[in-house]
């Protein structure tokens, strides 16, 4: 989950309603990675808490995919379409198999197709052809209206639907609830030990929470293996509010959403060029002009490493240590260059030099929830 707001303007205002559930699709289910412990020990992937489940060290996000409230210029069609499944499969290619969407990710507005649906036909579509290892993550949102452990059980089956699987490597809570959260991580210690889930995280929550969901789960034997949070070298919330110390206290993995700003990071906008969209309203021009001096460092770095900025700014984040950042790729090149963070690392001296010139640079507000 990604969303952002600057100055109160929110992009979340809207929940769209859910599709209805789907037959799974008859097709070979994709191979658990969940015991790849030979992955771990070589460094290429890290286990997600104290879950065993093994995934890369680095995900793709799945926010964009079918989605027109905030992406893709509000518009989705064959192109995009094509377009995404080229960054599914050049993610694959570049050996990244972790992959997270959310049952409200393009879900109930005209013209947007369900990314899960889209996930579980390009994963139908690859195993086709040969047998490739993926780890799935999606997330139950919290809506007012659903109550208890069962409409937790509820959403997660209709999510296994359109995403043609029996099980995933992760079930989260999207955000917390207004009400009903006891409930809710009730529901996923349900669906843990009915073996529909390989683990378990909660997404957006704050130090207190993340340590109250921690020990409810803890009573049933069930390991908190993940909190995705909006983590970047220009929005260390995380590192200010407690979250990241507690994750590391308590051996709960941190997946960061949003790690290069939504492209802001990545050197592609310019005061001239800024984003267009929701995005737009954001990171302003007056925003990238403040910018540029660490998107200027970026690329002196980058290139003693013959590495982009986005690589160096994911790099950065996985430097953190317990992190696993998850940029959302919309096409095969931008999944490609994402590859390119992993299998180096930056100095210990660089990485604070970077902190420190993000210093300088305001951030955005986050998505309200982090603070409830």
């Amino acid at each position: 989950m990604a969303l952002q707001v600057a100055g109160g303007a929110g992009c979340c205002g809207c929940l769209p309603l859910l599709g209805p559930r789907r037959r799974a699709a008859a097709f070979l289910p994709p191979r658990a990675v969940a015991s790849d412990g030979a992955a771990v020990e070589d460094g290429s992937k890290t286990v997600l808490g104290g879950s065993g489940v093994a995934v890369t060290k680095l995900g793709i996000g799945a926010w964009s995919w079918g989605d027109t409230t905030y992406w893709n210029d509000f518009q989705w069609d064959d192109r995009k379409l094509k377009a995404a499944k080229g960054a599914f499969d050049a993610s694959i290619d570049s050996g990244i198999t972790f992959f997270d969407t959310a049952e409200v990710y393009g879900a109930g507005v005209s013209g947007a197709i369900n990314s899960e649906s889209l996930l579980g036909r390009f994963i139908k579509e690859r195993q086709q052809k040969e047998v490739v290892e993926v780890a799935i993550a999606t997330k139950f949102a919290a809506l007012p209206w659903r109550l208890g452990r069962g409409s937790v059980l509820s959403a997660l089956k209709s999510s296994l639907s359109r995403l043609g699987v029996s099980s995933i490597e992760s079930y989260q809570l999207h955000w917390p609830g207004i009400w009903g959260n006891e409930g809710y991580l009730d529901g996923l210690a349900d669906a843990y030990e009915q073996g529909l889930v390989k683990s378990v995280g909660v997404s957006n929550y704050s130090e207190k929470r993340l340590r109250d969901a921690y020990k409810r789960l803890k009573e049933r034997g069930v390991p908190l293996a993940s909190n995705q949070v909006n983590y970047s070298l220009i929005y260390r919330n995380p590192e200010e509010n407690g979250v990241k110390a507690t994750c590391d206290e308590l051996g709960i993995t941190l997946i960061a959403y949003s790690p290069i700003a939504q492209g802001a990071l990545t050197g592609k906008y310019t005061p001239a060029n800024p984003p267009t969209g929701p995005r737009g309203r954001i990171y302003t021009s007056d925003f990238l002009s403040k910018l540029q001096p660490l998107i200027n460092k970026l690329k002196e770095i980058g290139g003693s490493y013959d590495k982009t900025s986005t690589q160096v700014v994911l790099n950065w984040l996985i430097c953190q240590g317990n992190v696993v950042p998850i940029p959302g790729a919309k096409n095969a090149e931008q999944a490609s260059e994402f590859a390119g963070a992993l299998g180096w690392s930056l100095t210990d001296q660089e990485v604070e030099e970077l902190r420190s010139l993000a210093r300088e640079v305001k951030p955005v507000m986050g998505f309200p929830v982090e603070k409830l």
